[in-house]
């Protein structure tokens, strides 16, 4: 009996180990040490100084910085707030200015600080630092989206156990309704802490709602799909997709721009980008991008029905015939074996 248990329990074990290295990995290369990589900016003015000192600008910082220049500062606002730049230089003999919109990015407004504050220095002049789009005061660096993101997706991937341990003897059709109202009730929380109890969105709450039943809807219909492939490797898939993969590509703490080509690639077209984007869009930005991030969450939600609808023809060409299991008997025996680790996968999802 000893080598069977110790068996059962090292099989177990390989999750959690990946996870620590897949966790490692992503993490610590997404956020470890954050560079800039063709962070766009612009320079304003119109004449040919302003090109010089743009270009001089760009010859300095080599791929570190986009310089583009711009006619006016009122363009370098619109640049700011459709979030085409992250930083805007005003060039002045006496009183340079920086343009920010630290909604955007805390942490891009920042590095572009960087960026100029020794460019003003050496003209022998301070320099005035102007934040065009600022995050609410409840919320200072703008980074309690990012958080909300991890509530909502941990609501998500963790229910997604709960139905494949559960519910696993419920046909597909039946679970996939259980995923949408699940994600409304997911979202509802996120909504709420979203707003009355943190005031992260003072407007629009009904939005960030919706959105956020984009996102959770479509993890748990890819979740409860995969969950008739995978069984309890299902747990370390939706490890990798939405919070290995999702978290460091959804520019809640670095834009794009601060990371490497790969986690930046990933911030177009993933879904926890899609909705943290959406969000500073509707909060802070006019509705500016907000319908191509919709978007984005629709796509996934339409995946997740996508992969529900195979999954459930999976299952209907494999369905076994019905059996009564004895108990002592092979069959009653598989059960249990079947049970216990659906409970052990449920276990292991909701502990991370």
């Amino acid at each position: 009996m000893r080598s069977p248990a110790l068996r059962h329990v090292l099989t177990h074990l390989i999750t959690p180990l990946l996870m620590c290295l897949g966790m490692g990995l992503a993490y610590m290369g997404a956020f470890v040490h954050p560079e800039p990589h063709h962070l766009p900016v612009a320079v304003v003015g119109a004449g040919p100084e302003a090109k010089v000192f743009a270009q001089t600008v760009k010859d300095t910082a080599g791929d570190r910085l986009d310089v583009r220049t711009v006619p006016t500062r009122a363009a370098a606002v619109d640049l700011l707030t459709s979030r085409t730049v992250t930083g805007a230089y005003v060039p002045s003999a006496r009183t340079p200015e920086l343009l920010v919109a630290s909604a955007a990015s805390d942490m891009g407004a920042t590095a572009v600080e960087k960026v100029f504050t020794p460019v003003a220095a050496e003209e022998g002049v301070p320099l005035k630092v102007t934040d065009v789009a600022r995050p609410v005061a409840d919320d200072p660096t703008g980074q309690g989206l990012f958080f909300l993101l991890i509530a909502v997706s941990i609501g998500s991937y963790a229910s997604v156990a709960a139905l494949g341990a559960a519910g696993g003897a419920l046909p597909m059709r039946i679970r996939a309704l259980l995923a949408l109202g699940v994600s409304a009730v997911v979202s509802g929380i996120g909504a709420l802490l979203a707003g009355p109890v943190f005031h992260l969105a003072h407007h629009d709450l009904a939005g960030v709602w919706g959105m956020a039943w984009l996102y959770s809807a479509g993890i748990l219909l890819i979740g409860v799909g995969l969950h008739a492939f995978l069984k309890r490797w299902t747990t370390l898939a939706m490890m990798v997709l939405f919070v290995m993969l999702n978290f460091t590509s959804s520019g809640g703490l670095f834009r794009p721009e601060l990371q490497n080509g790969f986690f930046g690639t990933l911030h177009a077209f993933w879904n926890g980008a899609g909705f943290v984007e959406g969000v500073r869009s509707l909060l802070y930005f006019g509705d500016d991008g907000l319908g191509r991030n919709v978007w984005t969450l629709v796509v996934w939600l339409l995946v997740g029905l996508a992969v529900t609808a195979v999954a459930a023809a999976y299952e209907r060409a494999k369905a076994p015939a019905v059996r009564v299991a004895v108990p002592d008997s092979p069959a009653g025996l598989a059960a249990e074996e079947t049970a216990e680790e659906a409970e052990e996968e449920a276990e292991e999802t909701v502990g991370v």
